[in-house]
């Protein structure tokens, strides 16, 4: 029996992965042996590093796209269904307040592989991300990170928006 792991993406998230194989698939493929075809124009293959260069890209792509068609594959996509707008989960926006620090933050819940948290996205695997799924708003909970136990409440819950 096969062990499968699924990865959870908000329907943006998804949709990410499948833009970029489409790229790589296409404009970028194209791109990479035109780049290919030239190195290969230059000839003396024994020092040419024109063509090193385009074989080492060439490579690069083939491995993004191998890795994006796994990803794609054991994507599990959390629809708008899913999302209760009282009750964070992934795709939930979720306005913190910080007990620790006495200030207010806002984070947007989403998978593992479309956290940016410089950008307010955190993944529900993350220490505040996971302290906070299930949650409502009222509710007080202790993020374990790296650098101690943190200390939230729940001001605000809702879905995240769609970035245009």
């Amino acid at each position: 029996m096969e062990n499968k792991k699924t990865t959870k993406y908000t329907t943006e998230g998804y949709q990410a992965l499948v833009d970029e194989i489409t790229y790589l698939k296409g404009e970028k493929t194209e791109e990479v042996k035109r780049n290919l075809a030239y190195a290969r124009s230059l000839g003396d293959f024994s020092e040419n590093s024109e063509l090193d260069a385009a074989k080492d890209e060439q490579g690069q792509v083939a491995a993004r796209i191998a890795e994006l068609e796994e990803l794609i594959k054991n994507a599990e996509i959390i629809t708008e269904s899913e999302i209760k707008d009282d009750v964070v989960n992934l795709g939930s926006t979720v306005k913190l307040y910080d007990c620790d620090f006495d200030e207010e933050i806002e984070y947007s819940i989403v998978g593992t592989n479309e956290a940016d948290p410089m950008n307010g996205k955190i993944s529900d695997r993350s220490p505040i991300g996971a302290a906070v799924i299930g949650k409502t708003v009222g509710d007080e909970v202790i993020a374990t990170t790296p650098g101690g136990e943190l200390k939230f409440k729940i001001l605000a819950v809702g879905r995240t928006k769609a970035a245009n």
